[in-house]
């Protein structure tokens, strides 16, 4: 494990007509010492082009050998990485030029080992939508429980600290098991900054989905991945709906 290291943990799945924007937003950390590890999911669009043209020997480019969700790509690039910093990046959302230095020297000034930042929306075509998103001072691990506050384009942690994290195989909510289980072992702090853009309302994200749909997810989510029984998933279930509404109402703003 290299100290200084960054490891970016990057799932992608037909995303060509974005990709390249989010590896360049990479590529301008003013924080330089990273490794970008994209795990492929059999894409059947012109992704493999798009990266080859990103050259840069800091990129390491695989491929799932079939279509096998997210939770898997990310555990194949978890076990590949070589950084002490863990942090993720959807392959078509972007992060602000000084993301990496201000999160690391937020967390090494402080001493905290998880951390998130706020983030702004853009839509599918990159144009800002006016909404900004933000989230608690600190987030425990009942918090987490209550709702995955976290913006997964925001997330890092030290991995000194957390160990090696594997999720079960889950098709939608794998970025929260994952949170689920960083919390087990440190509290998350935020960093009150705007430095990543999260597209929504791209086709087959989780933000086009209906509320009776991610609600079956996140039964599925503390039933399959936390291992819990069924009525406590369903309690579980239940505070995410009542703490998501109050998410909307006092963490996400829309500028006029």
């Amino acid at each position: 494990m290299e100290k200084g290291l960054v490891s970016i943990i990057m799932p992608s799945y037909n995303t060509a007509p974005y990709i390249r924007e989010t590896i360049q937003s990479v590529l301008d950390q003013t924080y330089q010492n990273w490794e970008l590890i994209i795990v492929d999911d059999c894409s059947t669009d012109n992704t493999d082009e798009v990266v080859a043209s990103m050259k840069d020997e800091r990129i390491r480019y695989l491929k799932n050998e079939k279509n096998s969700g997210a939770a898997v790509s990310r555990n194949r690039a978890l076990r590949e990485a070589k950084g002490r910093w863990i942090t993720f990046l959807d392959s078509d959302d972007i992060w602000m030029p000084e993301k990496l230095k201000k999160q690391i020297s937020f967390m090494e000034k402080n001493g905290y080992s998880f951390s998130y930042t706020n983030y702004e929306e853009i839509d599918v075509e990159g144009k800002e939508t006016g909404v900004k998103v933000t989230g608690p001072k600190k987030v425990t691990k009942t918090g987490m429980f209550n709702y995955c506050w976290l913006g997964c384009l925001t997330v890092m942690y030290d991995r000194d600290v957390i160990g090696q994290i594997q999720i079960e195989d889950i098709k939608k909510n794998n970025d929260y098991a994952m949170w689920l289980k960083v919390c087990k072992k440190a509290d998350c702090y935020l960093l009150n900054e705007y430095l990543g853009k999260y597209r929504k309302g791209r086709a087959g994200s989780v933000s086009t989905h209906s509320i009776k749909t991610m609600i079956g997810w996140h039964y599925k989510l503390f039933r399959e991945a936390e291992k819990q029984g069924a009525m406590r998933s369903l309690v579980n279930t239940g505070r995410n709906l009542v703490f998501g509404f109050y998410k909307k109402k006092r963490y996400v703003k829309k500028d006029r």
